[in-house]
């Protein structure tokens, strides 16, 4: 059921508004995107003045808590941004209020990026998804998978496809998230090093897999290999592959796979823990997790997603090559015992899949989230694009507000 949209108070939004644009607004040259949406227009999400308060002050909370320095949320949709919120400072010892050109470490909201990248070059004609990885990166032959009981290993019965990397059904896994199993242990010792995509992805490739591949869903290392294939299919590197594809037709001139020095000032930072220092270049460029954006910068992927593939009359993708990607891939023949969600939604070439209704054949968005702290969700179905973006590692439990919280919030503001 569609949200009954009402109209929301213009001073929050304006006041929003100034604080995301005074703070280093001079970098972008492109026309910005984080234009308000004024009550006169036809959709402005339906959230009110005291909806928005609870929000901000469940933000906020996150910050007296201690918990984050602070922390963006922003939803918006073709006609502009309907609510912009931001707390606190861009790091603990930061006197920089958090704003719409505080860089993130995106982490995980790097793969949407190199599965649409991926999906451009199905599009020309310079892979398929029905590709055996192998064709590609040549240490993925012979594919053995380990037993996950006995440790033993025997010939794998397929070959792992571009597909199956998009879904997560690759029988890849990742050593933080299976740090009990032999292979996860193997994974933590073997792909240690910096290493270049390609070197790491063929490292990957003279391992065994989790799993038969096609015969269940688990979260790994399935993106970063496709960003070897990238390059292998492109003949460059990552970073060239996704500027020529995405990020110069979109104006993202702010995501990368490091931070310049001179930028060092506008990098957020967790209270808790450390990470790395992203100013620093890498022999590895991680398509599973290796990007650095603003929320500006983000808001413009997030646009082109909900228009269908294009922005501001640069096509990305084609609307059918992005419904392909919505379609869900999860079936009754792939195990659901790795799945975040549950038996909760689906997940389709490089994008969760989220019922947004008790009804789970009903409408659902798409998107991903990073590991430290960011998410990116899409709702075609209600008009709108959310953006949370905040930077945590470890700290205490139980934060009153998190990207989590963020979204069921504004679903329920929405509604109300």
């Amino acid at each position: 059921m569609r949200p009954t949209f009402r109209p929301l108070h213009i001073a929050t939004l304006m006041a929003a508004f100034l604080l995301a644009f005074n703070v280093g607004a001079d970098h972008h040259d492109e026309p910005t995107d984080l234009s308000a949406i004024y009550p006169i227009h036809s959709t402005n999400f339906g959230i009110d003045r005291a909806e928005l308060d609870d929000i901000k002050r469940a933000m906020q909370a996150a910050v007296d808590g201690e918990h984050i320095p602070g922390a963006i949320l922003l939803v918006g949709n073709g006609e502009g941004v309907g609510v912009l919120e931001t707390v606190g400072m861009q790091g603990p010892q930061s006197s920089t209020p958090m704003n719409k050109d505080s860089i993130f470490r995106i982490y995980s909201m790097t793969k949407p990026i190199i599965s649409v990248a991926i999906m451009t070059m199905v599009e020309d004609g310079m892979l398929a998804l029905s590709d055996p990885v192998e064709k590609y990166i040549p240490e993925f032959a012979d594919l053995q998978v380990m037993d996950r009981g006995t440790g033993e290993v025997r010939p794998a019965q397929n070959s792992i496809t571009i597909e199956n990397l998009l879904t997560h059904e690759s029988g890849l896994i990742q050593a933080f998230f299976s740090p009990n199993s032999e292979l996860g242990q193997r994974y933590a010792s073997e792909l240690a090093g910096d290493l270049t995509a390609q070197e790491f992805a063929g490292r990957i490739g003279s391992l065994p897999v989790h799993f038969e591949p096609g015969s269940a869903w688990h979260y790994g290392h399935s993106t970063d290999v496709l960003g070897a294939v990238l390059e292998v299919a492109a003949g460059t590197t990552l970073d060239t592959v996704l500027a020529e594809r995405i990020f110069e037709p979109l104006g993202m001139d702010e995501t990368t796979f490091w931070v310049p020095g001179n930028k060092r000032f506008r990098i957020a930072e967790p209270i808790h823990g450390q990470m790395p220092d992203n100013t620093v270049p890498r022999k590895m460029l991680s398509g599973g997790g290796g990007l650095n954006s603003s929320t500006e910068d983000y808001v413009r992927f997030a646009a082109m997603l909900l228009a269908g593939g294009e922005y501001r009359g640069q096509r990305i993708l084609e609307e059918a090559t992005l419904d392909q990607m919505r379609q869900k891939k999860i079936g009754d023949s792939v195990s659901r015992e790795f799945f975040f969600y549950g038996d909760r939604g689906d997940w389709g070439l490089g994008f969760h899949l989220q019922p947004t209704t008790d009804d789970p054949d009903g409408a659902h968005n798409f998107g991903w989230r990073g590991i430290g702290g960011t998410l990116m969700i899409v709702d075609e179905e209600n008009d709108f694009y959310l953006l949370y973006m905040e930077q945590k590692r470890g700290g205490p439990q139980g934060a009153p507000f998190n990207a989590n919280i963020a979204t069921r919030m504004v679903y329920e503001a929405m509604r109300n």
